[in-house]
């Protein structure tokens, strides 16, 4: 049987292009070679004896991560002299020297574990023992997304699974601010551990935006939920967990929230301040392109995790009819290119009819002055947000990336993105990888947008802040588009000085030299996006865990608007 898997590799990347791989069906003709034991639970094994495998006798954790060149990690996919040695084979295990970052980013991660009952729930968002804890003695569902993939590339998919597990039935606790009840499909923001030592118990409490900065439920939190489920199905090839009653009826019911009727005429979803990852006011309400990509991958993770029968079938038939509609409407209109943008420059405006080409009625004197120098010649973008009379042309680290790996950026517009990271690496990357936003909010504009807020100033924090946590989105989109070589060249630049300062949460600084102001130190999603990014370059095939190719059944949508007629 695994001579057999091995031959469907081998014809499966036997193939010209790297854009022609699917990288999905890499990662199920992988796992058929190595299957992961999922059948035996915590409950058969003591915390101990997980802990020691772990560290002592997992053979994915003791095997050195060599650092190649991630353009050759790419040429062993297709080239049969050393595809064999570099994915059908055991490494030599005296071949490559991993870099000592990696065995103290492991330790790091390992010591941010929660347990919950004895069982390992997720982990908390830093250890840094020279600040106060505020909340980042919590697990938040964002945060612990890159520690779910990379103990998911590393075999261990126990503590992802609890995690799943137990924040779906936080889902399930009636969830009230003030006077006001949240949807019933919100997902928390974040959970605490209680521990009571006296009576031997333990108590999780969970955070639906209640105690959150400006008290903004996270509308991220349900799609990562959903991604994740995905990404577990994907590496264990379990699908029971997918197939519980409470995990389908959990997808339906943050399915409901976005799927509703309502008031809108967009497809995209309408959104407050500081609902995502940008926690705080950032002028970015509206439609944000994070929230938009992060929705069109939740789609269309549902649509491979629902079941057909009974509410699937109708669901599965509102999932095809939106992820149509959205992926029109964002690659139409909040795609940027110097095409694009002298279009926008020449714009007529109080066009009346369903004929009208400034469709939402921008103002071309309100285009920034810094866009014209800052958008190359063969480079283009998803710009932060489109809604009536408005477009925020700031770039966006988390929504282009996710754009690229959910295939909601075509494969033309995902190699303009990779163009402008190149043409722009001192603006976007600069010393420390990644910008969150670009550029920063300055003055007066500062003033109003953010409200005077003393964390979001010029070039820090979210804004215009570098967050090593994106290396891991940046590494997986390079790797997809057929660019390894721009994520090498990020982490690189991380291994420098990451771990010497301590795995900060971000920098502060135009070219993002300075620790943050305020940041913490060893900050856990700071440490797994490093790990998840190494461990993409070494193993390719890992990037089926939360990439999607491109669905080419995909039908395209009119140009015109339906209620129009001849």
């Amino acid at each position: 049987k695994k001579e057999e898997a091995y031959k469907n590799l081998e014809t499966h990347i036997n193939k010209k292009d790297y854009n022609d791989i699917d990288y999905v069906k890499l990662l199920d003709l992988r796992r058929n070679m190595h299957p992961i034991e999922t059948n035996r639970s915590l409950d058969d094994r003591s915390l101990s004896d997980l802990i020691s495998a772990n560290l002592h006798s997992s053979p994915r954790l003791m095997r050195p991560m060599e650092t190649v060149k991630s353009s050759e990690c790419l040429e062993a996919l297709l080239s049969p002299s050393i595809r064999s040695s570099v994915v059908c084979t055991p490494r030599d295990r005296h071949s490559f020297e991993p870099h000592p970052m990696i065995g103290d980013a492991w330790d790091a991660l390992r010591r941010s574990i929660v347990f919950f009952r004895n069982q390992p729930v997720g982990t908390i968002a830093a250890m840094d023992p020279t600040e106060d804890s505020l909340n980042y003695n919590q697990v938040f569902v964002r945060d612990f997304v890159p520690s779910a993939l990379a103990f998911l590339m590393n075999g261990e998919p126990d503590i992802v699974k609890n995690f799943l597990l137990k924040t779906l039935r936080l889902q399930a606790i009636e969830k009230r601010i003030d006077c006001f009840t949240l949807g019933e499909g919100v997902m928390p923001a974040s959970f605490k551990v209680l521990h009571d030592p006296l009576r031997k118990t333990d108590t999780m409490i969970a955070d639906f935006g209640e105690s959150a900065i400006g008290r903004v439920a996270p509308v991220d939190s349900g799609f990562w939920w959903i991604i994740l489920l995905r990404a577990y199905v994907k590496s264990t090839g379990d699908h029971s967990l997918a197939d519980k009653p409470d995990c389908q009826r959990g997808m339906r019911l943050i399915l409901t929230l976005c799927l509703s009727d309502g008031f809108d005429t967009f497809p995209t979803l309408l959104c407050a301040d500081g609902c995502c990852m940008i926690d705080r006011r950032m002028g970015i309400y509206g439609y944000p392109i994070e929230i938009q990509s992060l929705f069109f991958m939740a789609l269309r993770s549902a649509k491979f995790l629902l079941k057909p029968e009974g509410e699937g079938k109708e669901f599965l038939e509102r999932i095809d009819k939106r992820l149509q509609a959205l992926s029109f409407h964002i690659r139409e209109y909040f795609w940027l290119d110097h095409t694009q943008l002298n279009n926008i420059y020449r714009y007529k405006t109080e066009e009346y009819s369903h004929t009208a080409v400034n469709k939402f009625n921008v103002i071309p004197d309100s285009i920034p002055d810094w866009i014209f120098d800052f958008l190359p010649m063969n480079g283009g973008y998803f710009i932060g947000n489109v809604s009536p009379a408005r477009m925020d042309f700031r770039w966006f680290a988390i929504g282009n990336c996710m754009a690229i790996l959910s295939s909601l950026a075509t494969p033309d517009q995902a190699s303009a993105i990779m163009d402008l990271f190149e043409e722009r690496w001192e603006e976007l990357v600069g010393d420390m990888p990644l910008k969150a936003s670009y550029p920063a909010l300055e003055g007066k504009e500062w003033q109003i947008v953010t409200g005077c807020d003393p964390k979001n100033t010029r070039w820090s924090y979210h804004n215009g802040g570098s967050w090593p946590v994106i290396l891991w989105m940046l590494t997986a989109a390079c790797i997809k588009s057929g660019r390894p070589q721009i994520a090498r060249k990020a982490i690189e630049q991380v291994e420098q000085r990451l771990s010497k300062d301590g795995w900060p949460e971000y920098y502060d600084g135009k070219a993002g030299r300075y620790v943050g102001k305020q940041a913490r130190k060893f900050q856990t999603w700071s440490i797994a996006g490093y790990l998840v990014a190494k461990m993409m370059l070494e193993d390719p095939s890992n990037l089926g865990l939360i990439a999607l190719e491109e669905d080419k059944k995909m039908k395209p949508a009119l140009t015109r608007s339906a209620s129009w007629t001849a």
